[in-house]
């Protein structure tokens, strides 16, 4: 199982949904470096469950304890190790999946692949849960960037059918100019960082409504976060396989229930002349240097894998939350017969709002790791 990702620095994440905790270790970041912890907890609390009525009811403070590489909140040049205890499991919820995997879920795939040994509850290593640490070691390198003018910046870009307005890079661009960006969800309504970031509020108001009906019907939605990330310089990433989309790509794939990754345009280029997708180039010089840029950036930032100076921008697709509280077909794998399944437990009718400020990490951990700013 590979639970490490990096080449300039290396986050590795430990643990299982109903572990007794679960962590991150996190190495290659330079000694004195100052982190706000504070400012950390905020982040986790983004991703944390049991806050609201669209994710699960299982509460968990998710507040990580430092066992190395940190002293007070400076940095000492070793490796970060950071543990969250496990404190609201109900293994018990999970015992017939010992023998009935839920539809959509790693339950066969896992039984396949590590058989009577695999750890079940709570979807084992293979649950949202490891997200957790992901944040950690994310919000941690969120901090860094931002020393380095480089803000991440994202939104639920659409739940079920209902899709948000306005543009994020449009959104954005004045924090960024302004200097008052902090690496963080900065959108126009004001209840969206930590809540449920959306441009529109009403679009926002919508989709908690969708999400509270297929709640109520047992069922759940699925949607897509975008990303901005403002600052990176032109020249960052490299062609074939260690490209900008590459690294980016292979950590948010480690975030489960991402079904789809597009940059720029995306799918939606497919449909266009070239004449229509290409970014054409321009002189800015409004700083008092000449900078090469591109009128649009349907790129999202990148040409053959590496970064052109623009925002790098990508979209994120997530399923719906597949275990849900309506019967649904299964088999026993003990006796090989076909049977019903209400899969038990606590479970978000929508990952979507939770899973915001885990593309946020995932993307600045690519970027961070890309910049090559470690040691």
């Amino acid at each position: 199982m590979s639970s490490s990702y990096g080449n300039n620095i290396r986050l590795t994440i430990f643990g299982q949904s109903h572990s007794k905790g679960i962590g991150m270790t996190l190495e290659g970041i330079p000694a004195g470096k100052k982190i706000d912890l504070e400012k950390l907890d905020r982040f986790m609390e983004r991703r944390a469950p049991g806050r609201n009525a669209y994710s699960t009811s299982r509460k968990e403070a998710d507040k990580p304890e430092f066992l190395s590489g940190v002293v007070g909140d400076i940095t000492c040049g070793t490796p970060i190790t950071a543990v969250i205890m496990n404190t609201n499991t109900r293994s018990q919820d999970y015992d017939i999946l010992k023998d009935i995997p839920r539809p959509g879920h790693a339950d066969y795939t896992g039984y396949v692949k590590y058989g009577e040994n695999r750890d079940y509850t709570g979807g084992g290593h293979f649950s949202g849960r490891l997200t957790a640490p992901l944040c950690i070691a994310g919000g941690i390198v969120l901090q860094l960037l931002k020393e380095k003018g480089i803000y991440v910046f994202s939104r639920i870009a659409s739940i079920g059918g209902v899709k948000d307005e306005g543009n994020l890079v449009d959104c954005c661009l004045k924090d960024v100019d302004e200097g008052r960006a902090a690496g963080r969800t900065i959108i126009n309504n004001p209840g969206a960082e930590g809540d449920f970031p959306t441009i529109s509020e009403e679009q926002g108001e919508k989709m908690k409504a969708l999400i509270a009906e297929k709640k109520a019907e047992g069922d759940s939605v699925g949607g897509v976060v975008e990303c901005a990330v403002f600052g990176v310089p032109a020249g960052v990433g490299d062609p074939m396989f260690d490209g900008i989309e590459n690294r980016i790509a292979q950590i948010i794939f480690g975030i489960p229930a991402v079904k789809g990754l597009e940059f720029g345009n995306g799918f939606d280029a497919a449909g266009l002349t070239g004449s229509q997708n290409n970014d054409s180039f321009y002189i800015d010089d409004r700083t008092g240097t000449k900078e090469v840029k591109t009128k649009t950036n349907n790129c999202g930032g990148i040409l053959g894998g590496i970064t052109n100076g623009m925002p790098v921008t990508f979209r994120v697709a997530f399923k719906p939350t597949p275990s849900i509280a309506k019967e649904q077909d299964s088999v026993n794998l003990s006796t090989m017969e076909e049977t019903k399944l209400i899969v038990p437990g606590r479970h978000d009718p929508c990952i979507v709002p939770r899973a915001v400020p885990c593309v946020e990490a995932a993307a600045a951990l690519a970027i961070y790791d890309a910049l090559n700013l470690g040691v």
